[in-house]
């Protein structure tokens, strides 16, 4: 079994909250409070959130986090 860890980031719209729904219905769990700042260099405020997923594949780097 692997614990697989991802950081979703979006900018502070819809887009992030759908981001976050899309990996809970494919089964990754929250992991911690979200997170909102401030992204000086594109005028926006930004949202991120962890999540994790149990497997039953082995880790690889090259393991496309997406798709699992």
């Amino acid at each position: 079994m692997t614990t697989l860890y991802r950081f979703l980031t979006e900018d502070d719209t819809s887009a992030f909250c759908h981001k976050v729904s899309k990996a809970l219905a494919q089964g990754w769990v929250l992991q911690g409070s979200p997170t909102y700042a401030f992204d000086a260099a594109r005028g926006v405020m930004r949202c991120g959130q962890a999540v994790t997923k149990e497997v039953e594949v082995a880790y690889t780097p090259d393991l496309k986090l997406g798709e699992q």
